[in-house]
């Protein structure tokens, strides 16, 4: 894992992991890395995983937007 990477709780990324074999999609609430700034969306996970260090999410945005995201700058999950 790269430095600056803080690793999340087991229990967070199971749930992660099985939304995206599951198809659900999630409330998640965000840091952007540049900016800080916050984000709160209903997402649809699509894989996990572990790359340059540290653990990715891929995400589809309510717009149809994909996105990479560092699971260590999300701050909550909750069902959608």
């Amino acid at each position: 894992m790269s430095v600056d990477y803080l690793p999340i709780a087991c229990a967070t990324h199971e749930r992660l992991e099985f939304a995206v074999l599951r198809r659900r999609r999630l409330r998640l609430v965000w840091w952007s890395e540049e900016g800080g700034q916050q984000f709160s969306e209903e997402v649809l996970p699509l894989d996990v995983e572990t790359r340059d260090g540290a653990e990715w999410l891929t995400l589809q945005r309510g717009d149809g937007a994909r996105e990479r995201l560092r699971l260590d700058r999300i701050r909550s999950v909750d069902e959608a």
